[in-house]
């Protein structure tokens, strides 16, 4: 089975942070720059939360609260399950799944952010492992 660090090895480890008193705005801004969808939060240089398209959708535009007038800081989702280089790819589904949320903070064993992962990467991850298995049936088939 596939584990989290064979996402981190295709797409890489880094991590697009931004402290906690910058404007949602801004963050904006930056994910429309970057095309991600979430952006890692700081205080002091470290990991304090995500702030997501949905986070902004939900705490911004629905609470009627103006995007340069609020911080990263004040909308950001904290308190979201941690997973290590080591977990499996199904358990991150699972654990996406239940708690209904599209990112997951990875954490090596010294407790430090090492990388994020998304829906979209655990998706990948699956059918990339899925075709490798046919392939292999294929080829064991025709020997």
């Amino acid at each position: 089975m596939k584990s989290v660090k064979h996402i981190l090895a295709r797409k890489g480890s880094a991590v697009i942070a931004v402290p906690a008193d910058t404007t949602v705005l801004n963050v904006l801004k930056l994910m429309a720059e970057k095309n991600i969808g979430s952006v890692v939060v700081t205080d002091n240089g470290q990991y304090i939360g995500l702030v997501t398209e949905r986070d902004y959708a939900r705490k911004i535009i629905l609470m009627g609260k103006h995007s340069d007038e609020t911080t990263a800081g004040d909308i950001i989702s904290t308190n979201l399950p941690h997973v290590t280089p080591k977990s499996s790819v199904e358990s991150c589904m699972i654990i996406m799944s239940e708690n209904n949320i599209r990112y997951l903070p990875v954490f090596d064993d010294a407790d430090s952010l090492c990388g994020i992962i998304s829906i979209n990467d655990v998706v990948y991850e699956t059918i990339h492992s899925q075709q490798e298995t046919i392939e292999q049936l294929h080829s064991y088939i025709h020997q």
